[in-house]
């Protein structure tokens, strides 16, 4: 791994009394996160550095610090680099380190949606972190998604958004479809015991619900050039299941899925530079639909790219691959730096 940039610090925020958005509360919200560099702040003190970075549905921050993203964005003279940003990778709400069904509470916890995850946010950074405004918010997947609602819900609060692999419109059609099955699948099965399972043996509809997730996120082209016969097909798609259940937590699974139900983000609102990147080969968001460029067209400074299938494109899971797409977070990076305007 070419791993040149500074030392990742990790840090808990616990907020008292959180309200969600349906009226239920926690005394406590653990919101866990990563930070990478320093911020640096104006004479008066607002935030200058800062970039947020968010996850994926049932992912966490980690997911960033690998070659392929980090290596390719955060290392010395590279477009984020750690030495110049100050960099925010946390957890959402349900998600890593963050506060999440199967710390405990389980079927339980709080009903939360995308609005309570940016609203954590928010806090998080705000009431924490000492930030003020951001230089640039980003996402990949449902951090993609929060990227829409970061630029319609704080249209003031950040110069520049780049959501990836994502749509700004309400879940619908086979997006819902596949989400539902899935929490279907686990929720139909005895095991589930109304989410009241044993804490060390997951219920069996949960390789189900990750069958769909393999569907979701498929990429047809690419996993035939990695599985081009029967015997590498199937073992491919055992370790996938296998690694799954060792690493999924039903509960919070249902949750993630769930969090999309209040998913709508008023795009009109957004008045920072924005630009969109996704990618033809996307099973999640089809290009076909029209949605991605219909909505992107009512942002007065939006922008949306379609990346065309090719041998560097991995479907869904392209949002992570920096290569393939760092050329448009430079044209971003310099179009919205107000020194240069």
């Amino acid at each position: 791994m070419s791993q040149n940039w500074p030392a990742v610090t990790e840090g808990d925020y616990i907020v008292k009394d959180f309200r969600f958005n349906n009226g239920s509360t926690l005394p406590e919200l653990k919101l866990h996160y990563r930070t990478l560099g320093k911020l640096k702040t104006d004479q008066n003190g607002h935030a200058l550095n800062a970039v947020l970075i968010m996850h994926g549905t049932s992912g966490s921050g980690a997911q960033f610090l690998v070659d392929h993203f980090a290596g390719k964005l955060f290392n010395p003279g590279q477009l984020l680099d750690a030495n110049t940003y100050f960099l925010i990778i946390r957890d959402g709400i349900g998600h890593g380190g963050s506060s999440k069904p199967s710390d405990g509470l389980r079927a339980k916890f709080p009903r939360y949606g995308y609005r309570d995850m940016v609203r954590g946010d928010y806090e998080l950074l705000t009431k924490h972190l000492g930030v003020d405004h951001l230089r640039l918010v980003m996402g990949t997947s449902m951090g993609g998604m929060h990227s829409w609602l970061w630029g319609s819900t704080y249209p003031d609060f950040m110069d520049a958004v780049m959501p990836l692999a994502s749509l700004p419109a309400k879940i619908s059609g086979r997006n819902r479809m596949t989400r539902k099955m899935a929490m279907d699948a686990i929720k139909s099965d005895p095991e589930w015991q109304g989410g009241d399972y044993p804490a060390d043996k997951q219920p069996r509809g949960l390789i189900t619900a990750l069958y769909v997730l393999v569907f979701m996120s498929s990429c047809p082209l690419q996993m035939q050039v990695e599985c081009p016969d029967r015997e590498t097909a199937d073992a491919w798609l055992d370790a996938k299941i296998a690694e799954g259940m060792k690493e999924k937590d039903a509960n919070n699974l249902c949750f993630a899925f769930d969090a999309s139900h209040d998913y709508d983000p008023p795009v009109q609102n957004i008045k920072a530079p924005l630009l969109a990147v996704n990618f033809a080969d996307d099973q999640v968001n089809p290009p076909e639909l029209g949605i991605f460029e219909r909505e992107t067209m009512k942002i007065a400074r939006g922008k949306a790219i379609l990346m065309p299938i090719s041998e560097a494109t991995r479907g869904h899971g392209t949002h992570t691959i920096a290569e393939v797409w760092d050329d448009y977070l430079k044209e971003l990076l310099q179009s919205s730096d107000k020194a240069k305007l």
